[in-house]
């Protein structure tokens, strides 16, 4: 399908990958991944005959028909939604513009016409619309706005447009550059299947771990100035790679260690008659031991630390039927919720029911219509908005200027410092912030909000733009923290590893859960993040409203009791798993209490593990305050259903 042979490309003396000969076949799917600025969108252009090499060629199969997806290119706001989706298959969308244009001639050519007529029905050409709208309501464009102007969409739908059109071209190569930026999480489900589904060959760039096992057959890795292809999506990739790693490492110290050892005989009995020939034998051995070059890999990991200068109150945040409309678009309503310290609170949910909208609302940053907001004593917020022009708001200002600003007193040292541990060195900390990349923009505000050093931190997708690399570093960091996070993110690996509390928003109203994305899972039944019921239900909701009637409204009434009769039945059960965990929580409180007050157990015991039992016990707080609230909650509903 495509090869390359010798390819390289640098940038005057920075190398960023060099001599690569590989082979891409058709049917495979290639996760494409490496650090920020290692070269991946670079190769990928240069498949794209968008960039070239700097030494090198690229093949790709004669006729092949290319599909690319590049985050720097816009579409025109004056054009309609599904002409411009349409316009992705070029093929069959010209022949049909030619067509009409040929029947509605005083003098059409009949000998063209059926040359189009006979290109149409090979590439399937009539239902090119219907496939259209398939695809544009599979990335969360309704019907109802096909028809509308591009200029009706917000910027992350205009992308899905853009999307869109791509994967309508026909492809038989499709490159794709962070494909899942914009989407929601049924879009990111829908775009999986499809991509699990495509014959051709795809090669995807993207940091959503999930996403990329979920879809990958292979994986493409940019490190050591090079690309190495990998059997397997990433989980597998990340444990060969490490294993790869560490066998070279190996090998290296052998060889080493066999200089070594005959350079010792030769320096203790090269000067000795008797040992001469066997000194100079030793030395022919050591000029053939080939000790291979071991380049340092181009992943760097920010150290991402957050440090409350002071505890914040018990309770947090107290919000009180909030609602919120945009126009007739009530996006929130009747949301209530209390926010206890030290919970890590993740909300999730499709777009447009008010994710963002109820994040900027308690930053307080937007006011709601109704309901009442409450922060807790001392609680000191730190905002990680999705638009990082929120915070970056000068584009002219550079990293140094802007962290030293929140540094006042400081040394220029102290604040590079700073820089350095997210990744600024050098000139980087003078380039202009309108400059910078999405990666770079955020690892400088994470850094400006360990400088105000909040116990309350709300994040708004804080993993769009990062590599895996500073995702891993900020789940090890939000995980150490010890104050309380609330965060929105699509991203299903980030959710799993981080939240121990979940609030899904639904257009019925919000779910609470606490505990864990996993346990979440498990009790509910289905999971949004990443679960064919999402889609069902969404489809069933959407069969629901074209439906009237009173048959469907007694269905519903039955429907209902039965909901209600087997939650009667559920909640004894319930309400003995929650003492059951409140129980546990408490005996492994008092077990962690014990082991410290063990005679000598601070001398015997290291740091990592002394370190991981206090997290667990400062986690094992707001759990048991969650689960007792949780309790309550089943006592008064049993309480109200007996009466």
């Amino acid at each position: 399908m495509i090869s390359t042979t010798d390819l390289s490309k640098a940038y005057g003396g920075r190398v960023l990958f060099e001599n690569v000969s590989l082979q891409l076949n058709p049917g495979n799917r290639y996760g494409l991944v490496g650090a920020n600025g290692s070269g991946k969108s670079t190769f990928l252009r240069i498949l794209a005959g968008d960039e070239e090499a700097t030494t090198g060629e690229v093949r790709i199969a004669r006729g092949a028909r290319l599909g690319v997806l590049r985050q720097d290119r816009f579409l025109a706001d004056d054009e309609i939604i599904l002409e411009l989706a349409m316009k992705g298959d070029r093929i069959v969308y010209d022949s049909l513009a030619e067509q009409r244009a040929l029947v509605a001639s005083d003098h059409p050519d009949a000998h063209r016409l059926a040359d189009l007529e006979d290109r149409i029905v090979a590439h399937d050409g009539y239902t090119l619309e219907a496939r259209t709208s398939r695809v544009l309501e599979g990335l969360g464009i309704p019907t109802a706005n096909h028809r509308l102007p591009l200029s009706t969409l917000s910027g992350g739908f205009k992308l899905r447009v853009l999307l869109a059109q791509v994967l309508m071209a026909g492809a038989d190569l499709l490159l794709l550059d962070e494909p899942t930026n914009h989407l929601d999480i049924l879009s990111i489900r829908w775009l999986e299947k499809f991509l699990a589904d495509y014959n051709g060959c795809a090669v995807v760039i993207s940091h959503d771990q999930r996403f990329l096992d979920n879809v990958t057959s292979h994986t493409l890795d940019v490190d050591y100035r090079t690309l190495t292809v990998y059997t397997g999506a990433y989980s597998a990739f990340a444990k060969e790679k490490i294993a790869v790693r560490e066998r070279k490492e190996t090998e290296i110290e052998r060889a080493e260690d066999e200089i070594a050892r005959k350079r010792a005989f030769v320096e203790r009995f090269g000067a000795k008659a008797t040992k001469a020939s066997q000194a100079q034998s030793r030395l022919r051995q050591i000029e053939k031991i080939e000790v291979a070059e071991l380049i340092p890999s181009s992943r760097r990991s920010p150290l991402l630390r957050f440090e409350p200068e002071r505890p914040s109150g018990r309770e947090v945040l107290e919000i009180e039927k909030l609602s919120k409309s945009y126009g007739e678009k009530r996006v929130l309503t009747d949301v209530s919720l209390v926010v206890r310290r030290g919970e890590r609170v993740a909300i999730i949910g499709p777009n447009g029911l008010g994710k963002s909208t109820l994040l900027k609302i308690i930053v307080e940053d937007l006011a709601a219509d109704t309901g009442k907001l409450r922060w807790g004593h001392e609680a000191r917020v730190g905002y990680f908005p999705q638009d990082h022009r929120e915070v970056l708001v000068d584009p002219n200002t550079t990293p140094l200027e802007t962290l030293w600003a929140a540094y006042p007193g400081e040394t220029t040292t102290f604040v590079r410092t700073q820089l350095g541990r997210v990744l600024f060195s050098g000139e980087d900390v003078e380039k202009r912030i309108g400059a910078l990349s999405g990666g770079e923009n955020a690892r400088l505000i994470f850094a400006l909000i360990s400088a105000r050093r909040p116990n309350v931190m709300v994040l708004d997708e804080p993993t769009n733009h990062l590599d895996i690399e500073a995702i891993d570093a900020l789940v090890a960091a939000l995980t150490s923290y010890t104050g309380t996070v609330i965060f929105v993110s699509h991203d299903r690996w980030f959710v799993s590893a981080l939240a121990t509390r979940i609030i899904e928003l639904r257009p019925e109203g919000p779910r609470d859960f606490s505990g864990s994305y996993a346990d979440y899972v498990a009790r509910c039944g289905d999971d949004h993040l990443d679960a064919d019921a999402v889609a069902q239900r969404a489809r069933a909701a959407s069969r629901q409203e074209r439906d009237s009637g009173e048959e469907v409204k007694g269905r519903d009434d039955w429907a209902e009791q039965k909901r209600k009769k087997n939650r009667r039945a559920k909640l004894p059960a319930e309400r003995d798993r929650v003492l059951a965990a409140i129980e546990a929580a408490e005996a492994r409180g008092r077990q962690i209490e014990e082991l410290y007050c063990t005679p000598g157990f601070f001398e015997t015991t290291g740091k990592v593990e002394v370190d991981a039992l206090e997290r667990e016990k400062v986690e094992l707080g707001p759990r048991i305050e969650a689960l007792m609230a949780e309790w309550e909650a089943i006592e008064a509903e049993l309480a109200a259903q007996e009466s």
